[in-house]
């Protein structure tokens, strides 16, 4: 073989890669190491999180790059085993005691602990869930031949179904915020899964309806949800200090206070890198963005947000052109899965929504959270990286060479 067809080869490789979205994610990467050595300025630290997280991206990249040498459709093939795995880890933490290997962190026992890394099997679900969900309801449109009422409810059985077991376990595990993530997970992929409106649109207003019942149940009759659901006590407590952080300044309500303040200080332009003053606990996790809020100002928050914009308007554009119904599945289900952490993170620092413990995707510190991300970047890298109708040499002089050798 010549060294131009060599290089040919070489070149049509390499077009299969989705740069676009490596280029995007190392953005997120700049940013997100920038942000969390600011955060470490206030002195709370003794450890240098910054230099973990490099770490935990280059790991993270070395994942979506071994994933995406695998085809969408051994992929597809191992679903259901990796499913399994993760539902039997998730029990396990529920069956067994508080361990070392198994520690409470933050009232919840969700970690795998390993020295110094620690392993939540419920963030790698959130991924594997939508590869369960993307599977199970392609092979059921294509065996669907005559679509009715019956096998829409069929399939919504199913999606449920399959749900609703990791769901519990999460639940189980005292992390009403991950299980929320869930949730949207399966209300993404179900919009775009093909069932009649007719099921749906009454589904969804019984949802919302519920929603605000427990809500306006929390706030007048807190003792009923405590009863009934079974919600722990500081679980309604965050929902009375997102309504009124400043009465509860002292106790629940103190992050959101600080982030307030931290976010409305930083004005238009923010105070500069590494210049933050407002003091928040652990605010290189789940309140990054008070810090982005406080440092960059409102112009550096909405650029954040146009990465944020870009990544999701280039994964829909992917979605589009896709043939195959499982990897177009999977791109809509973890569309949702970010878009929902971003609202619901960015959400709760400025008192949109209630506090939970969901980062920030690809900014906040974090081996699991950032690891899973990854994996489903790996999926969408293998899905791109495995159609070569799309991504094959163009020229007709590249072609013939190809043919020659």
């Amino acid at each position: 073989m010549s060294s131009t067809s060599r290089q040919l080869k070489k070149n049509h490789w390499i077009r299969r890669i989705d740069w676009k979205l490596v280029a995007i994610l190392a953005l997120f990467a700049i940013i997100s190491v920038s942000i969390i050595h600011s955060a470490m300025g206030g002195g709370q630290y003794s450890a240098n999180f910054s230099i973990r997280q490099i770490l935990y991206y280059v790991f993270g990249g070395i994942i979506a790059g071994l994933i995406m040498l695998i085809s969408p459709k051994k992929l597809m093939k191992y679903t259901y085993l990796l499913y399994f795995i993760l539902c039997i880890g998730l029990f396990i933490l529920i069956i067994i005691p508080e361990t070392p290997f198994t520690p409470i962190i933050n009232g919840a026992k969700s970690w795998y602990k390993f020295g110094p890394i620690s392993i939540q099997p419920s963030e790698f679900m959130k991924v594997v869930l939508i590869l369960v969900l993307a599977k199970l309801i392609s092979k059921h449109n294509q065996f669907t031949f005559n679509r009715t009422i019956e096998t829409d409810f069929k399939l919504l059985f199913k999606i449920i179904g399959v749900s609703i077991i990791p769901m519990g376990l999460i639940l189980l595990q005292n992390d009403l915020g991950t299980t929320l993530v869930i949730c949207a997970i399966i209300v993404g992929v179900i919009i775009v899964s093909g069932i009649s409106w007719r099921i749906l649109a009454p589904l969804f207003i019984a949802m919302f309806v519920l929603g605000s019942s427990i809500i306006l149940s929390i706030i007048y009759k807190p003792s009923l949800i405590e009863n009934v659901l079974g919600i722990k006590t500081y679980q309604l407590g965050r929902i009375s200090s997102w309504l009124d952080p400043y009465t509860y300044s002292s106790g629940d309500g103190y992050h959101l206070t600080e982030s307030l303040k931290a976010i409305g200080s930083g004005q238009l332009f923010g105070k500069g890198f590494n210049h933050g003053e407002v003091y928040i606990p652990e605010n290189h996790t789940d309140f990054i963005f008070s810090v982005i809020g406080e440092e960059f100002g409102f112009i550096g928050s909405v650029i954040l947000l146009l990465v944020y914009l870009a990544l999701i308007f280039h994964l829909i554009r992917l979605a589009s052109k896709i043939e195959m119904p499982f990897s177009k599945l999977f791109i809509i289900g973890y569309v949702a899965l970010i878009l929902f952490h971003v609202l619901q993170n960015i959400g709760m620092t400025i008192q949109l929504l209630p506090i939970t413990g969901i980062p920030l995707p690809f900014i906040s510190y974090g081996g699991s959270s950032l690891w899973s991300l990854m994996c489903g970047v790996g999926v969408l890298l293998s899905i791109t990286y495995h159609q070569p109708k799309q991504y094959a040499p163009s020229t007709s002089t590249e072609q013939q060479s190809l043919a020659r050798t």
